[in-house]
């Protein structure tokens, strides 16, 4: 009945996983009514008894399938649609029975239905859409418009390739950009056309027109709990999923969706009412006050930074030393950390998954390859630009090696390695707020969330820390300077 959660104490801590009890772990997408269902899932698992987690926001169908199949989570809902086309490539009807047999080998198990149908569809404003005579998608085709579809969308074979393919449209049309922000580009006419979910509430709050799917592309897309299958052995569990099915109408979860999107509630509590049969009322669940919310995103973020950065320390200042004794084998090693540096935080976070799993692992590991070039780049170039005659004068006092490094050449080049640890540190800042991407928490929690309900709060409340976070940093190494480096040098 658990997940795999196994890992060190060290990766324990960082997770925030409290003790070794056995725990279902239920993930969701990073879209809102993802996290409903996923809320709904974990609830009716708690009512059960069965010990319960929830990773919210965990990205894309790619990511959140990958971590079932290696056991990072145990369940999570799926639609038919996107099981058929993008799990099993196509090759398989999106038919219950079909899907279900080919997921079997994979040791996953599916649920019946939930109700609800959430198909694919493409929208573009009422005004618009009247004005251009523009009604099924086929009406699309040869006209100057501005398409802009979700980041998943545009990669998708049951999305914009497809798509294009099957009306003959222009593939190279389509722009890439975050799905809740598409709806706001809609409104303010940077894109005319965009995909949607038949569910969204936004579709009747923006009074949009969603055109009808003539040709027959898109498949059915029947929302499913996709689990392990060892979890059906324990009766509650099992319980649990069979009886979700059907209770979920499309009527019903346009409601949820309307609720966390247009009146605020959180996942929650809307999967609360859902459950309670009361989801026309709202009930009183207290969300975590502000202070406790952004003390535990901090010891989150905190934690990230200060174990990937102490682990550059370890690393980059001998690596530095190195570099600057020997200048041909310094090129290679400052020529690889540099191309790490290039690599986009998101594209190494994705790429560090399938070897880390999701959570703070991969995050630490790519913090820590960015914190490699600015600590080993200073410390290099501090030993370097020591004056000859003060090495000279070392080695006439018959200081080894080893004791010229201690007592001269590290205190002289200690100014230039402090402005690179505390660069690498305000880096490291910034760039873990990514690592909510992938379930790591810290502050990049309430920014995607802050994006996604269209919250400038949240993400004020997410950004704000982050930046007192970074100055902080940028202090406490100035403070440590004045500590370490030696008074001549800071004369």
């Amino acid at each position: 009945m658990t997940g795999r959660l196994g890992c060190g104490a060290l990766l324990l801590a960082l997770a925030g996983c409290q003790g070794a009890a056995p725990t279902v772990t239920v993930g969701s997408k990073v879209f809102t009514e993802g996290i409903i269902l996923g809320e709904v899932v974990r609830q009716r698992l708690d009512a059960a008894g069965v010990e319960t987690r929830h990773q919210r926001q965990l990205g894309g169908t790619r990511i959140l399938w990958n971590a079932l199949r290696r056991g990072e989570i145990d369940a999570y809902v799926d639609y038919t649609g996107t099981i058929a086309a993008e799990i099993l490539g196509g090759v398989v009807e999106p038919r219950l029975p079909a899907i279900r047999a080919a997921l079997a080998s994979e040791g996953i198990a599916v649920s019946e239905p939930l109700g609800f149908v959430n198909t694919y569809a493409v929208g573009m404003s009422r005004s618009r859409a009247e004005a251009l005579g523009v009604g099924t998608i086929s009406d699309l085709a040869g006209r100057a418009l501005a398409f802009g579809f979700s980041n998943e969308f545009l990669d998708r074979g049951d999305g914009w390739p497809g798509l294009s393919s099957h009306y003959g449209l222009a593939p190279a049309d389509g722009t890439g950009l975050d799905h809740d922000l598409a709806y706001r580009a809609l409104a303010a006419g940077d894109i005319d056309v965009t995909d949607m979910y038949s569910t969204d509430a936004e579709i009747r709050s923006y009074d949009l027109r969603v055109l009808v799917d003539d040709l027959e592309f898109f498949p059915d897309y029947r929302a499913v709990v996709l689990y392990r299958a060892a979890l059906a052995a324990d009766p509650a569990v099992a319980t649990v999923f069979e009886g979700l099915a059907g209770t979920i109408s499309t009527a019903t979860m346009i409601g949820m969706n309307a609720a966390v999107r247009l009146d605020g509630a959180s996942e929650a509590t809307v999967a609360a009412e859902f459950l309670g049969g009361r989801l026309e009322q709202r009930v009183a669940i207290a969300p975590d006050g502000l202070a406790t919310r952004v003390a535990a995103r901090t010891g989150q973020h905190l934690a990230m930074v200060t174990v990937s950065l102490l682990a550059a320390i370890l690393a980059a200042i001998p690596a530095g030393v190195v570099a600057a004794r020997r200048p041909r084998l310094g090129a290679v090693l400052l020529g690889a950390s540099g191309i790490l540096q290039t690599v986009p935080a998101l594209a190494l976070l994705v790429f560090l998954i399938p070897v880390l799993g999701i959570g703070a692992p991969p995050a630490v590991l790519a913090l820590f390859l960015y914190s490699l070039l600015p600590i080993m780049r200073n410390t290099a170039n501090g030993l370097s630009t020591i004056p000859t005659a003060l090495l000279e004068s070392a080695d006439a006092l018959g200081l080894p090696r080893s004791a010229r490094l201690r007592i001269v050449e590290l205190p002289m080049a200690s100014p230039a390695i402090l402005a690179g640890i505390k660069i690498a540190a305000v880096i490291n800042v910034g760039t873990a707020t990514l690592g909510a991407l992938i379930g790591a928490g810290g502050y990049g929690q309430p920014i995607l969330t802050g994006i996604r309900l269209d919250d400038t709060g949240l993400i004020l409340e997410g950004a704000i820390p982050a930046a007192l976070l970074a100055l902080a940093a940028q202090t406490f190494f100035g403070l440590l300077e004045r500590r370490v480096v030696p008074r001549g040098l800071t004369l």
